[in-house]
């Protein structure tokens, strides 16, 4: 262990005798700490945090990061506590260790709660600090190269959630290495037999494909520099899940995927990079759809460079990137590129980065448990698309967004009397999908309200809530929580006259206080004496999901309870008559629903096969689940949503081709 601090130290050589002495004495108490702790492996648990130091070191970190990677465990695993680490190292390495510390398994009911309520933590200890999630990002990918040493589920679990959460968010942090490292360990214990297969065959291919790039990156040096310009250039090998995503998306085998390498050039301005690009189109002709200037319209992760694909010598294709060495240092650090001097101490600052600008304004940071990660995937971990307010700004906003999503983006008060929407001068409905670079236009009048239907099909949980919320405070015949609207039933007509006539006979300026007392006994509200905002949870005796027929019942002191339609339950429920309310999804829409339940083989590309079975036929997946049974097969089911029945079956037929499918039927 002496010899690991030894090699540990050495890696200190670019800091000050002060900071490599604070180092050292955190590097020294921490070992103390965990001197009885082992590791899956079998070796002294304080390798870790060593290793997730040294990573940092080499993204040069500041020396609070590092002290703060070397205790990331302490508040966990030994009997330290907060003020402790406060008084000896401050307040800000405190603060990041205790942001990176898992929620304890006492306060959550659940190990699924546990996981999502640790990410809610950390993500908004993030928000005050972006050192948290960088602390975070290494300690994922030490341990991420560890995983042999546990068992096959929990392989699956942490690679899967790595794959899902970690590797996206470094993506949007702009760290591109450490995505790529995240997604290429993921895939190696999600899909073992596919990662063999990619990593032999660009073994063998390696040498032949770099020699024919190293001929095209020798004609682009020597074109440019007979232009005047001074350039390098490298090979660049695209990482092993790029690859597989490629051949899943062209649904080809490796061997007909022929961009397994790149070339990247650097130049010193932007102006060199542009003029760089034609002198590549004047080498070799461009692939039609394949040019992308994120220099003029960089990236959220603040990524600039230009992408182009050629067709090269031999009529290969041949991707091609072009960025200044400024870009470049952006583009493999990221946010950790970000970090300035102040006297002599390195800082970061927090607001730099539009991922925390966003994080700080996001209206879902406060959103239950269940929804939390759906939107946390949704809104930030997904693809973007780019769109123009008329004056020409920029609005990001997640990968299917509609003109009502951008219409709350702008301000609450257009969304809510928004009546139409114009893409690039043409008038487009209010659900259809906007695309990258189009300019929106937003028409409104101030009779326009917001529509139920509208939460079917809007994708921000900005717009989300800002519809449910005037929909609460302005529909009195509904009552919206949880995806779920709760709706008023109609009284019966024989009470409407009955309510009428009294109103007839009540005299002017006298309080009509008797028609509550009729309504109260005649129909069903959501009021239960002065409640009027109920809650709306989901039974669970029943466990209704999104698609199936579902009632309400107004509980006594618990709000409405959603129940299925055919719940066994429901005839145990005394006033089960008087006391049950109309509800129905959010999600629900005048196209087909349908469910249906499969079993499989262990595979970790099901969701995604069928997924695409359900795209090919123009159909959306509401909901699919997915969990490995006792026999260690999978088994789950999936609920979409289609124009026509003709299709279900057809979809059915495709998933029924799926090589792991083993059984499947309609629910």
């Amino acid at each position: 262990m002496r010899n690991q601090l030894e090699i540990f130290k050495s890696k200190l050589s670019n800091l000050n005798e002060k900071e490599q002495s604070k180092i050292m004495d955190a590097a020294e108490w921490a070992k103390d700490l965990h001197k009885d702790q082992k590791r899956a492996s079998g070796e002294p648990y304080f390798i870790h945090p060593l290793r997730v130091a040294e990573i940092l070191i080499d993204m040069n970190m500041d020396t609070d990061t590092i002290i703060s990677a070397l205790l990331h465990d302490v508040l966990e695993d030994t009997n330290v506590v907060f003020n402790e680490i406060k008084r000896r190292y401050g307040k800000e390495v405190a603060n990041m260790v205790e942001g990176v510390t898992k929620i304890s398994i006492l306060k959550a009911k659940s190990k699924s709660i546990q996981e999502a309520e640790t990410i809610r933590k950390m993500l908004l200890a993030m928000a005050k600090d972006i050192r948290v999630i960088i602390i975070k990002l290494a300690d994922k990918l030490h341990n991420m190269g560890t995983l042999e040493f546990l068992p096959e589920k929990k392989r699956k679990a942490i690679a899967g959630e790595c794959l899902e959460i970690y590797a996206p968010l470094a993506d949007r942090l702009g760290i591109s290495w450490m995505k790529a490292e995240l997604e290429d360990l993921s895939l190696k214990h999600l899909n073992p037999t596919t990662y063999d297969y990619i990593e032999s065959y660009i073994a063998t291919k390696k040498s032949e494909q770099k020699n024919y790039l190293k001929k095209a990156e020798h004609t682009i040096l020597k074109t440019a520099a007979k232009e005047g310009l001074r350039i390098t250039a490298s090979t660049r090998a695209k990482h092993i899940y790029s690859i597989y995503r490629k051949m899943k998306s062209r649904k080809k085998d490796i061997s007909e995927i022929y961009d397994l390498l790149g070339i990247r050039i650097l130049c010193k301005t932007n102006n060199e990079c542009y003029t760089l690009l034609g002198i590549v189109h004047k080498l070799w002709p461009p692939i039609e759809g394949r040019f992308k200037d994120y220099i003029a319209m960089p990236k959220a992760n603040e990524y600039q460079s230009l992408h182009t694909s050629v067709m090269c010598y031999g009529g290969k294709i041949t991707e091609i990137q072009i960025r200044t060495e400024d870009m470049h240092s952006t583009a493999e650090n990221g946010v950790a590129a970000h970090w300035i001097y102040k006297g002599n101490a390195k800082r970061l600052k927090s607001d730099i980065h539009p991922i925390i600008n966003r994080f700080k304004k996001w209206d879902g940071a406060k959103s239950e448990t269940n929804e939390f990660l759906e939107d946390i995937r949704r809104e930030f971990l997904r693809d973007s698309i780019y769109v123009f307010t008329p004056n020409g700004h920029i609005i990001e906003l997640p990968k299917n967004s509609t003109a009502i999503d951008f219409a709350f983006h702008i301000h609450t008060e257009i969304g809510a009397h928004t009546v139409g929407a114009k893409a690039d001068g043409s008038i487009i409905p209010l659900n259809q999908a906007l695309k990258n670079t189009q300019v929106i236009e937003i028409m409104t009048a101030n009779s326009a309200k917001p529509h139920v239907n509208w939460l079917r099909f809007v994708a921000t949980t900005r717009a989300k809530n800002k519809i449910r919320h005037w929909l609460n405070q302005h529909e009195e015949n509904l009552f919206i929580d949880k995806n779920i609207i709760a709706k008023k039933k109609k009284p019966p007509k024989e009470i409407q006259e009955k309510e009428v006539q009294i109103k007839q006979a009540v005299e002017p300026g006298k309080k009509q206080t008797i028609i509550k007392q009729v309504l109260d006994q005649a129909m069903l509200t959501f009021r239960i004496g002065d409640e009027k905002n109920m809650m709306i949870s989901i039974a669970g005796c029943c466990h209704p999901t999104t698609g199936d027929d579902i009632i309400g019942y107004i509980s006594r002191g618990r709000g409405i309870i959603v129940h299925r339609k055919d719940c066994p339950n429901l005839k145990n429920i005394s006033e089960i008559e008087d006391r049950c309310v109309d509800v129905e999804w959010e999600a629900v829409s005048p196209r087909e629903i349908h469910r249906f339940k499969v079993q499989s083989k262990m595979t970790s590309d099901l969701f995604s096969e069928i997924e695409g079975a359900v795209r090919k036929y123009k159909g959306h997946l509401i909901e699919g689940k997915l969990e490995e049974d006792e026999r260690g097969k999978l088994s789950g089911s999936f609920t979409m949503e289609l124009d026509n029945k003709t299709d279900y079956k057809k979809i059915i037929k495709c998933v029924r081709t799926i090589p792991s499918v083993l059984n499947i039927q309609s629910i």
